[in-house]
């Protein structure tokens, strides 16, 4: 049995986040290994008294891990470590290095795998985004009302084309977590992640132009980079550590690569989360030869750890990083509401804006500065990353549990998604077409490279909360997989 090192920090500590502290330093020693799969724990009793916590702040502190699945209850027995993240499943392998650069061609897969994404009789694991119930319906609902209310129009007239300011002086503010200084004139507000990625391509790149990207990554920067005319360059993007930077330096040159577009923090749909000092390193390689960055933060916010992750952006010193995020994954994903950070590209990235939709949704822009204004973000913030830490850690569980034993899967920091590889038997389009016969939606991993990789790889995202269905779901997939060998 394995005691914890007393620590007495009361008075630093809210009275009604002490089990938290006291769970996570549980949960830190369990992923470590230090604590093992059928490790017994200390009892309610001898925790309170090691700790010197209340019995309730005890009980309240294995509740909390029960949740997550990482400890169980045994009658008559105490509490014994169930799952370790660390010790489950190997990680996926890292893609081949492609040595040709190639134009971006799409089939049908994608309107295949999205054609209906609000049917209620899927149990949806394709979609990376929220569950409605987790997030703050009811607030956003006064910040629309008190917007339409302030508004000396109601909110029907055109915002300025950069964006609403008071929205964008709280974006600038959100600068302060990953270490950045913005202010609100580097902002641009956009219609989602997606617009603001397109914009900033637009602003950097000529049709023709060979753009790198990581391998596998997020579907819809294909179908931008195929309506925009520009090249490919996969490369090869570790599970942990995100990009190989020494061969993005090897290729560079090679295929004349002009820009790269990276997600950097929590990628979809590996999860990698790519250290600091990559960051710093990849930021630095491309200012000496003049190659934008566009760096999609969009999921940078749902972090599991204590702190969020910083940006390529902060290391940017000649506004050769672009930066993109968006509450579409963490606030309201019908709001489509993003923005972009485009430095020194900022004036072409605004006229491109002016062009395609003049401006953004008043009302969506004016009920999110609202809302951020008043402080209710990071507090919803904090609520939806404990969820989502607590639905990767099930999800896991499962599918440590029910698909087969040569399964591989990733250990994300954050985000939503995991990315699972299966024998090389299946294929993971012919899993999701049979998956659907029993109203289970899976993203398989042909749609995430241009390369026809990742046959037998699948995205499964962890964004609705763990109950019977969705257990039932991930059961009947590993048995589907299991029929596929």
């Amino acid at each position: 049995m394995l005691t914890l090192t007393k620590k007495r920090a009361k008075k630093f500590v809210p009275r009604d986040h002490k089990y938290t502290t006291v769970a996570d330093r549980i949960g830190r020693l369990i992923e470590n290994g230090a604590m093992k799969v059928g490790d017994k724990l200390l009892s309610v009793r001898a925790l309170s008294k090691e700790q010197d916590i209340s019995l309730s702040t005890a009980f309240q502190a294995y509740y909390h891990l029960e949740a997550k699945g990482l400890i169980e209850a045994r009658p008559q027995s105490g509490y014994y470590v169930k799952f370790s993240p660390r010790h489950g499943l190997s990680l996926p392998k890292c893609c081949e290095p492609c040595d040709e650069v190639v134009p971006v061609t799409l089939d049908d897969m994608i309107s295949s795998i999205y054609s209906d994404l609000r049917s209620d009789k899927l149990v949806q694991f394709s979609m990376a985004a929220p569950d409605h119930s987790l997030l703050p319906t009811a607030k956003l609902n006064k910040s629309v009302m008190h917007a339409i209310r302030s508004s000396k129009d109601s909110c029907i007239q055109y915002e300025h084309v950069q964006g609403n300011p008071e929205l964008r002086k709280q974006i600038a503010r959100l600068s302060f977590n990953w270490g950045g200084a913005l202010s609100e004139d580097d902002v641009v507000v956009t219609a989602g992640c997606m617009e603001a990625l397109n914009l900033c391509l637009m602003a950097t790149t000529q049709p023709g132009d060979a753009v790198a990207i990581e391998s596998p990554t997020y579907f819809g920067i294909f179908r931008a980079m195929e309506n925009l005319g520009l090249k490919v360059v996969e490369v090869p993007t570790s599970p942990e550590t995100g990009v190989d930077l020494d061969y993005l330096e090897q290729s560079i040159d090679r295929f004349n690569i002009k820009v790269c577009l990276f997600v950097t923090n929590f990628n979809n749909p590996i999860g990698s989360c790519m250290p600091d000092e990559n960051k710093k390193r990849l930021v630095e390689m491309l200012s000496k030869k003049d190659i934008p960055l566009i760096e999609d933060d969009i999921y940078g916010e749902l972090f599991f750890g204590k702190k969020r992750p910083t940006t390529c952006k902060a290391f940017d010193k000649r506004g050769m990083v672009l930066q993109c995020g968006s509450f579409s994954k963490s606030l309201a994903p019908g709001y489509r509401i993003g923005w972009a950070v485009p430095g020194k590209f900022k004036e072409k990235s605004i006229r491109r804006k002016r062009m395609n939709n003049v401006s953004t949704n008043t009302l969506a822009q004016t009920a999110i500065a609202h809302f951020l204004q008043n402080g209710r973000y990071e507090l919803h913030l904090r609520h939806l990353r404990k969820a989502l830490h607590t639905q990767y850690l099930r999800y896991a569980q499962a599918v440590a549990e029910y698909f087969p034993e040569d399964t591989r899967i990733t250990r994300p920091q954050g985000g939503f998604a995991l990315w699972v590889e299966m024998n090389k038997k299946i294929d993971a389009y012919k899993l999701h077409k049979r998956a659907l016969k029993y109203n289970i939606g899976i993203a398989p991993g042909h749609i995430f490279s241009t390369q026809g990789q990742f046959q037998n790889y699948l995205r499964l995202t962890y964004g609705l909360p763990w109950n019977d269905r969705v257990e039932e779901g991930i059961e009947t997939l590993g048995e589907l997989a299991r029929k596929g060998t």
